[in-house]
């Protein structure tokens, strides 16, 4: 049965492509998805930033698909190419229990990766779960090209957003994610989460329980991009939290474009969280350059990641 939000899937415009087709009677576009809820790995990930995965870990839920084309997606195997792989196709009422099955298995939350493209079924099965039970918070993990008007749909049910900030700069995004407007759309996606959730607020313990946390992938030559990004972000509120990522590595199709066809240098990644810093932005988590390899995930296993 098709939950309240779902219904809307019926000329699809949950996120800012506004395909319009109709998904409920199989029509797929840009995500490759119908109305049917498509699972890549569900399970607890250690691999978040510290007040994400805790001691605990984090209990993710990746679903597949995804409504950009990141040339250098280091999840490319289940965002653009899961029909190669093995998927679950669950019900709403299905994955509300798979919610609650992380729950009782000590996560510390509910990480929904990649879910702009199943907002409204994410949203249904959330619903479900709290009647049934589900207490701890619910992270909304994205590439930051969300719709705002869904976004304001869901207004309630997610505790933590955790987007991406990619591009301030369309032509990169037109580059290597096929998208036109990334950068108009993504300012107005950060104030409705920050007016949504408020910043970061953690407990005791040091793990988040609401608010925004904002991630920046720092690309190989493109620091004038990075430095955009953060500028923005300082001028949204300089105490947003942020975490600056290090770990890029020419994942995908990354070889094509010989300007990151290479890993990010020590001395890049140092000037971009300096200027962090010169711009106020004390809230921030930073990398080792370690994780250009640590962090690479690979979905034909059981356990995609290597972190303990």
């Amino acid at each position: 049965m098709l939950g309240s939000l779902t219904g809307q899937l019926i000329k699809c415009e949950c996120c800012p492509r506004n395909c319009g087709v109709n998904r409920i009677e199989g029509k797929l576009a840009v995500c490759k998805i119908g109305a049917e809820i498509r699972i890549s790995h569900a399970g607890l990930h250690f691999g978040e930033e510290p007040p994400i995965s805790g001691a605990k870990g984090s209990g993710t839920i990746f679903f597949a698909g995804c409504n950009l084309r990141c040339v250098f997606c280091q999840n490319y195997q289940i965002s653009q190419e899961f029909q190669r792989y093995s998927t679950k196709t669950l019900t709403v009422d299905e994955l509300a229990d798979e919610m609650l099955r992380l729950q009782s298995i000590g996560a510390h939350n509910i990480n929904f990766v990649s879910p702009s493209h199943m907002i409204f079924q994410m949203a249904d099965a959330i619903v479900v779960a709290k009647k049934k039970g589900l207490t701890i918070p619910v992270v909304y993990n994205t590439n930051g090209y969300d719709s705002v008007d869904a976004l304001r749909q869901i207004r309630g049910l997610v505790d933590i957003y955790l987007p991406d900030i990619k591009y301030m700069d369309n032509a990169l995004g037109k580059r290597y994610s096929a998208v036109l407007d990334y950068a108009e759309v993504i300012p107005g996606v950060l104030k409705e989460m920050l007016d949504q959730v408020g910043h970061l607020q953690l407990d005791d313990d040091g793990i988040a329980t609401r608010g925004l946390l904002v991630r920046h992938l720092v690309l190989p030559g493109r620091l004038d991009n990075s430095k955009r990004c953060l500028r923005f972000l300082a001028d949204l509120s300089p105490d947003v939290f942020v975490s600056i990522m290090s770990q890029y590595s020419p994942q995908h199709k990354a070889g094509k474009y010989p300007e990151i066809n290479r890993t990010l240098t020590e001395a890049e990644y140092d000037e971009i969280t300096e200027y962090a810093l010169d711009l106020g932005l004390e809230n921030a988590f930073v990398q080792e350059l370690e994780s250009q390899t640590q962090c690479l995930p690979d979905f034909e296993q059981e356990s995609p990641f290597n972190f303990t």
